[in-house]
């Protein structure tokens, strides 16, 4: 470093300069001479002014390694993926269902038919994944290929070949008259904009990189609406199915849907993520409300957008079968229960905006029930249901007929009836069908050896038969057999609605006054009355009923006073009605004695 420069006059090395003047003076105030520094502004620089900028490097960031596993697929790819391991799962349904239920090959077709329509009406529809992968790769090619100077025009390329090879002086001069620099700043310019467009590249990029991200799944996206569509193709086949039939084949793992991930490809699997591989795993079998609601929604929307019009239930199987197996009665109840529906005008289709508008008698009457979108199947239980009460009551009073042409004299008597009600409910835990359902409270050291052997089964065929091949089987059964010691020792279960025969008829009330009739003194409880209780008898039919159809107490609870209190307005409403029409005959009768 040099040393400083000492004052003249007074020898001090301390400098100051006087911003105003420019003069530089030290610390006593002795001016240094023949010293001034000026500055001012220009516009106009010579050519060998000596300017110094900040150039763009030519050095790329560094691109980050990602630590994805490259076998799984992400975005709309994964999302194409994972509707097509659901329409793999949804083939293997219906090819358990046809050999099951004996249905004809053309449910296949409705199937496949109806699962095109629910993919083109969900929210967001599974994308075109082949295209959107080969843009993507194409699109790659080409972001590499752009530092290569490309002429997308022919012509325009022939003319600037024709136009440097016509005058090659002017050519030349012009190349001479021009100012370097301003083809320096032309060039600078261009840089500065190169960057930005990179930029901005760059940004589009990460939000397609963000949207491309997409972990959630949504509602209508899930395995269970492939059971949806099943239940869709049934009805449009008029097959008399309830949500409980495909409920029970689900948890006695007949139809694949629970742990149906290990019956899938492993060319297929390897490619989903955790949050695809959580999807397609659930972990129990649906309920009939829930499947009703995706299933009405689906029927409506495909009426609404292209006019496929699913047809009513075919109400009488399933009726009888709740009269026979869930209520186990006789076919004087079917008839009662038939034509009580009718006047209730009860909702039979999947979405109540699909069934016809009511017969308006006055001018008030509506044309459609509304809080009538419940299963079918609920609405004919909880007929059935108003029906048992009109005639036995069920609130501990006794009811017998008066005359023989009552249909209450030929139906069961109702202690008898009750009795075998309560052991068809004790017969329901040594179904076959439902022994192992997880509805059913069961413990293994209860079971006898027959039953454990038939659990044992049980989990083989659900656990390990699935996931070993045919040859390992074979090996296994030739040289390690299992020994069947119990086999001949198994009981066989009788039917539940087998229990409810040989009942005798009801008696005929002859000169009891003090005995009710049927119909009579009905009593309305409320569904919402969280301290009341339901008689034992009515609470006995209730919960029975509920848990065979799939629903809860409250809910039936709930569908049975409505349908007694509609029962009510209808009984009134015919009361006033035929007041009204005697009271006019009687005007017109008197009027033709006056005459």
């Amino acid at each position: 470093m040099a040393p400083r420069r000492k004052c003249p006059v007074c020898g001090s090395k301390q400098w100051h300069k006087d911003s105003s003047s420019g003069l530089v003076a030290c610390s006593e105030g002795h001016v240094i001479q023949n010293y001034r520094n000026e500055s001012g502004e220009t516009q106009d620089l010579g050519n060998h002014t000596m300017r110094k900028r900040t150039l763009k490097s030519g050095r790329t960031k560094k691109a980050r390694q990602s630590r994805a596993d490259p076998k799984l697929y992400h975005g709309e790819r994964a999302r194409f993926h994972y509707h097509q391991c659901l329409q793999l799962v949804l083939r293997k349904q219906i090819a358990a269902l046809i050999t099951m239920w004996d249905l004809p090959p053309e449910f296949e077709t409705v199937c496949r038919d109806t699962w095109a329509l629910h993919l083109a009406l969900l929210p967001r529809p599974p994308p075109a994944e082949p295209y959107h992968h080969m843009r993507e790769q194409k699109g790659n090619d080409s972001d590499a290929g752009d530092t290569k100077p490309l002429l997308d025009n022919p012509e325009e390329s022939r003319s600037d070949d024709d136009d440097d090879g016509g005058d090659p002086q002017s050519s030349t001069s012009s190349s001479e008259e021009e100012d370097p620099e301003l083809t320096e700043l032309l060039r600078e310019n261009s840089e500065f904009s190169s960057s930005d467009e990179e930029k901005d590249k760059d940004h589009a990029s990460q939000k397609q990189g963000v949207q491309a991200n997409y972990r959630s799944i949504g509602t209508y996206d899930r395995p269970i609406n492939c059971i949806v569509v099943l239940v869709v193709a049934c009805w449009t086949m008029r097959l008399p199915v309830m949500y409980r039939d495909f409920i029970d084949v689900i948890e006695s793992y007949e139809l694949p849907y629970l742990d149906f991930l290990r019956l899938l490809p492993s060319d297929m699997t390897r490619h989903l993520t955790k949050h695809a591989v959580r999807a397609l795993s659930p972990r129990f079998p649906p309920n009939t409300l829930y499947l009703h609601r995706l299933a009405s929604r689906l029927a409506k929307l495909m009426y609404a957008n292209y006019g496929v019009f699913t047809p009513e239930l075919n109400a009488s199987p399933v009726l009888w079968r709740v009269v026979q197996q869930c209520l186990g009665s006789t076919p004087t109840l079917y008839r009662l229960a038939k034509r009580l529906g009718r006047i209730l005008s009860l909702p039979l289709t999947l979405h109540h905006s699909l069934s016809p508008t009511l017969r308006r008698v006055a001018p008030g009457d509506p044309e459609i029930h509304i809080y009538d979108n419940v299963p079918p199947e609920l609405a004919l239980v909880a007929t059935a249901v108003v029906v048992l009460k009109l005639v036995y009551g069920l609130d501990g009073k006794l009811r017998l007929p008066r005359v023989a042409e009552d249909p209450a004299s030929a139906l069961p008597e109702v202690h008898g009836y009750l009795s075998a009600f309560r052991r068809m409910g004790e017969a329901d835990t040594r179904h076959n069908e439902k022994r192992f359902s997880s509805r059913v409270p069961v413990s293994t050291g209860d079971m006898d050896l027959a039953t454990v052997d038939e659990f044992l089964d049980f989990c083989e065929r659900v656990l390990v038969k699935s996931q070993r091949g045919e040859s390992d089987q074979q090996i296994l059964d030739n040289y390690f057999p299992l020994s069947n010691e119990n086999g001949g020792t198994r009981m066989e279960f009788i039917a539940p609605h087998s229990i409810i025969e040989g009942l005798s008829a009801t008696k005929i009330n002859v000169g009891e006054i003090n005995i009710l009739q049927p119909g009579e003194s009905y009593t309305i409880y409320h569904s919402r009355d969280i301290l009341g209780n339901l008689p034992e008898e009515q609470a006995l039919i209730i919960t029975r009923s509920a848990k065979w159809v799939g629903v809860s107490d409250d809910y039936l609870c709930g569908v049975v006073e409505r349908f007694e209190r509609r029962l009510r307005r209808w009984y009134y409403k015919e009361r006033r009605r035929d007041k009204e029409e005697q009271e006019s005959e009687g005007e017109g009768l008197f009027d033709g004695l006056d005459d």
